[in-house]
């Protein structure tokens, strides 16, 4: 790529650089934001392969395979290598047409891909064999010496992954659990959720500490109402226990001006008021 952009005057070619690599650093956390910033490249730089390629997988990750695959045409042409023709094929699955895919993969182009790039084209294959229903034929299209193999590559986890998810959906779970479990073997980055597969299928289920706590917490709120209502009604049935003449004369008694505790060190008396004086003067 850097080479491509030599071609460049410098001050383009450095802010054509600054795009790029926002969209290699943004793909997989927010492909929308990638795609924008490829937008911007693609204006700046068309005519250089490497800004096509971006543009074609920025688009691909937005699931926008019509322009991805047009994009992707173009860099083929730009440089002649067939590198993208397994990512190619998939457009076509994404577009709804398996059956571009399936011809693709038998094209002389699939036998000048690398080992990884042939594994990436018999994984698109199967998909295209899925879409149209035909779940033993993808079985049998994942089925190959990288499938075999026990060396641990870098596509290793996917196939075996893809190979396990095709004979869960056709039936056979035993076979699955066993090729989920050897995903999970090869997977060392976390490429698939294999662990999560076989949990499924060992009838684990997860549930989210966020959403237990927020119970939790709803059920101790219901508690709690629940307990203020038991003691509100407990105080309701001791007052209706009570005779009406005795909690009357109890009132009358406490009704009484408390002036001050003599008791309390920090007591001072209280002048009382010529109303009072007058009441009591009355009384007396």
């Amino acid at each position: 790529m850097r080479q491509e952009l030599l071609s460049l005057p410098k001050g383009l070619a450095e802010e054509v650089s600054k795009n790029l690599v926002m969209v290699a650093r943004l793909i997989d956390e927010d492909p929308e934001q990638a795609y924008a910033y490829s937008r911007i490249a693609l204006r700046l730089a068309s005519r250089v392969a490497a800004v096509r390629e971006a543009a074609g997988f920025a688009a691909y990750a937005t699931q926008k395979y019509s322009e991805a695959l047009a994009e992707f045409r173009a860099a083929k042409r730009m440089t002649g290598s067939v590198e993208l023709w397994p990512v190619m094929a998939d457009c076509e699955r994404g577009l709804g047409r398996p059956e571009r895919a399936l011809a693709m993969a038998g094209e002389p182009e699939v036998q000048k891909l690398d080992k990884a790039g042939q594994v990436e084209m018999r994984l698109v294959a199967a998909g295209a064999r899925r879409d149209q229903g035909q779940l033993e034929a993808a079985i049998v299209t994942l089925q190959s010496p990288e499938l075999a193999s026990s060396a641990v590559q870098p596509w290793t986890a996917r196939l075996r992954y893809a190979y396990a998810d095709a004979l869960l959906a056709a039936g056979r779970e035993d076979e699955a659990r066993e090729w989920f479990g050897k995903a999970l073997e090869a997977d060392k980055d976390g490429a698939t959720d294999a662990s999560d597969r076989l949990a499924e299928l060992d009838g684990v289920e997860f549930v989210d500490a966020a959403d237990l706590s927020d119970d939790e917490d709803q059920d101790g709120i219901e508690n709690l109402v629940d307990d203020e209502d038991d003691h509100e009604d407990e105080d309701d049935d001791e007052d209706a226990d009570e005779d009406p003449a005795e909690v009357a004369a109890a009132e009358r008694a406490t009704d009484v001006t408390e002036y001050y505790d003599e008791d309390d060190e920090e007591y001072e008396p209280l002048e009382q008021s010529a109303a009072d004086t007058d009441v009591r003067g009355d009384k007396a």
